[in-house]
């Protein structure tokens, strides 16, 4: 009996051996399994159940593109900038970042036209290089805009701390002395603003998109407040002297424009609605290029009203827009700036959160993840499980760790996939299209713009 139990195991372990060796060949096979935009748009995206609700036109993707770039990103970088690296030129820093962006955007248009599922970047890169890069820029998209939602939340407590002429935030944050340092300052009013945004999100994407709408028109009025004052209090000769336009030459300008860069990330969220659009293939070109339009004409006339008003030698590092004022005597209007910084802080968290659901939603549908994420609620027509998922990640360490600390944990993946997304234009679209001709096409992938990004 025992001989004949030793001959009935021998099959089942040569087999098993055998799947074994198998390993590597189906491993490899899966990392660089392609899908075609044709499963991407139809099978796959049927493993969410429900449909998302098609109900946003080419303004509300606009004033989402809008919201998501004005942000705070002009009053923490234009300062520093301005004094160390560039001087009064810092206004051209901008144009060449906001060049750079909108070429950056002319790419997204193409893929979100071609390929217009939630999965953004994700799906584009999936489609074009496969399982495992799909993978890994799923994984550091997921990074990306977990970890900036809660330093933008972390940062809302000290712009709301300046509307009430607070200096020092902290003071409306409880320390815990058993923590690291680091961890142990306890912001819960950036933990309350994330969970109120995330419980707005899973109810409705129109209504989300209609308080952003609210919330962008109140902060271009409040750039718009800031550019006039400071052109009506400023002096042209400010950007001339003492050393002229470019006192840090041409090599300053250029590293301020990377610098600044950061100030136009957002616009990529826009990419990430393409299943909630009623026509995206005309309404995702105006709202992603449109976006980035207005707020590098928006970011070009704060710099340049900001180095107009003081001479760019003592513009502060810090502060700098509320310093300025206190220098020309409008103590009031620092209380102003702090305002109207915390509403766009607002608008740009609810865009940022609103594209990283949707992110882990088509991650979920590839199965990368547990497929419970890209549920889609039938009634809602939200992606609810992957909301509040999120919003609870983003809330826990927004909660807990410092400004400082999540900053440093960023940067590295936001140029990774910008490199990666570029690559792709150069690359995966066009072996694409020559596939499958009759994908429709808003920009010509065989021109300067692909190798200029």
């Amino acid at each position: 009996m025992a001989t004949n139990q030793s001959t009935h195991n021998k099959p089942f372990f040569f087999n098993y051996f055998q799947s074994l060796s198998q390993t590597p060949h189906r491993l490899r096979k899966r990392m660089l399994a392609t899908w075609t935009p044709d499963q991407e748009l139809n099978r796959i995206r049927l493993r969410s159940g429900a449909d998302m609700k098609r109900k946003l036109k080419w303004f509300d993707l606009v004033a989402l593109g809008v919201g998501g770039m004005l942000g705070v990103g002009v009053f923490v970088t234009t300062g520093n900038v301005a004094r160390n690296t560039t001087g009064p030129s810092v206004f051209i820093s901008y144009i060449v970042a906001g060049i750079s962006a909108l070429l950056s955007s002319l790419c997204y248009t193409e893929f979100s036209v071609q390929v217009p599922v939630a999965g953004g970047a994700f799906s584009y890169l999936r489609v074009t290089f496969g399982e495992f890069v799909g993978y890994f820029a799923g994984a550091n998209i997921l990074m990306e805009y977990v970890l900036s939602n809660a330093a933008v939340a972390r940062s809302f407590t000290e712009y709301l701390c300046s509307a009430f002429g607070v200096s020092d935030p902290n003071s409306w944050r409880v320390e815990v002395h058993g923590l690291l340092q680091g961890y142990n300052k306890l912001d819960f009013i950036a933990v309350a603003v994330v969970l109120l945004l995330t419980l707005c999100l899973s109810h409705s994407t129109k209504e989300s998109s209609m308080l952003n709408l609210i919330m962008t028109i109140f902060h271009i009025v409040f750039f718009g407040f800031i550019i006039i004052a400071s052109f009506y209090n400023g002096n042209v000769n400010n950007l001339v002297k003492p050393k002229g336009l470019a006192p840090y030459g041409v090599r300053g300008v250029l590293d301020g424009a990377a610098i600044v860069y950061f100030s136009y990330i957002g616009y990529d969220s826009v990419s990430t609605l393409a299943e909630e659009i009623q026509n995206p293939r005309l309404s995702l070109p105006v709202g992603i290029v449109g976006s980035v339009l207005i707020v590098s004409g928006l970011y070009c006339l704060m710099a340049l009203a900001l180095c107009m008003m003081v001479p760019y030698q003592q513009i502060a590092e810090t502060a700098s827009y509320s310093m300025a004022f206190q220098r020309i005597g409008w103590k009031w209007a620092g209380n102003v700036v702090g305002a109207g910084a915390s509403l766009g802080i607002i608008a740009s968290l609810l865009v940022a959160m609103l594209g990283q659901a949707r992110y882990l939603c088509v991650i979920g549908r590839a199965r990368l993840v547990p497929l419970w994420l890209s549920k889609v609620h039938p009634s809602t027509g939200t992606p609810l499980n992957a909301t509040l998922f999120l919003g609870l990640c983003t809330a826990s360490i927004s909660l807990f760790t410092d400004l400082d600390i999540v900053i440093e944990m960023i940067s590295i993946g936001t140029l990774f996939l910008r490199f990666m997304e570029n690559g792709t234009s150069m690359v995966g679209f066009a072996s694409i299209r020559w596939d499958h001709g009759y994908y429709y096409s808003f920009v010509s992938l065989h021109g300067p713009k692909v190798w200029s990004t």
